[in-house]
């Protein structure tokens, strides 16, 4: 099993993150459209959130490193449509529909967009938390080929779980089409050292949250 090239707070090599002073929400009008559309597409339930992720991930590693934030949205929104047969790579490569439409059972309405707000991913336990705060913890040494959302510089690392956080849709099931698989979710506390090695700044601390399948006991 191997990692694929996207990483929760990045990889090193990259160098610094640049701020852009004022930054705007978009820098193009294409930009908002593909947000329109994912939002329209997530609305009928075809897949999750994270299965909308996970299509990202699963770039080639040259296209996801070479192409803007909004184009890797749009790129994985193209291999969704795709995959649930909504369109064809033909219909993408001449940038018109060369068949009918599939009507779909679920969309999204203008009484949707003004109630706004998220779906929400809380869900009922299926059995109590193994932790609660206070606890010591450490973070399992995972490489899966398939979407999680444990970062890698926290793999393997030692922390203390600061909050529970309730149970909650398990991403890195909900993302393969597995249901939603509900876990316990922790907001788990770390040393900049543990995480960093000795030449971190020693008062730095670093929180995450992370699902009680990403942990064992200390």
């Amino acid at each position: 099993m191997t990692n694929s090239i996207h990483d929760l707070g990045g990889m090193h090599g990259f160098g610094p993150v640049e701020i852009e002073p004022d930054e705007p929400r978009f820098h193009a009008d294409w930009e908002k459209r593909v947000v329109a559309m994912m939002r329209g597409m997530g609305a009928t339930g075809l897949w999750t959130l994270d299965g909308f992720r996970a299509s990202m991930e699963n770039l080639p590693p040259v296209t996801y490193l070479s192409v803007s934030y909004f184009e890797r949205w749009c790129r994985g929104l193209e291999r969704q449509v795709v995959a649930h047969g909504l369109v064809g790579e033909d219909e993408l490569t001449a940038g018109r529909a060369l068949r009918p439409g599939i009507r779909l059972n679920r969309k999204l309405t203008l009484d949707d967009v003004n109630k706004g707000g998220m779906a929400t991913f809380e869900r009922r336990a299926p059995a109590p938390a193994r932790f609660k705060a206070g606890d010591s913890v450490r973070t399992r040494n995972i490489n899966p080929a398939t979407h999680t959302r444990l970062p890698r510089y926290a793999r393997g690392k030692f922390g203390t779980i600061e909050a529970v956080r309730g149970c909650h849709v398990f991403p890195d099931s909900a993302a393969l089409g597995a249901g939603d698989n509900p876990q316990w979710l922790y907001a788990v506390v770390f040393a900049g050292r543990e995480l960093w090695g000795e030449e971190a700044d020693p008062s730095i601390k670093v929180s995450i949250e992370a699902f009680e399948p990403y942990l064992t006991a200390a």
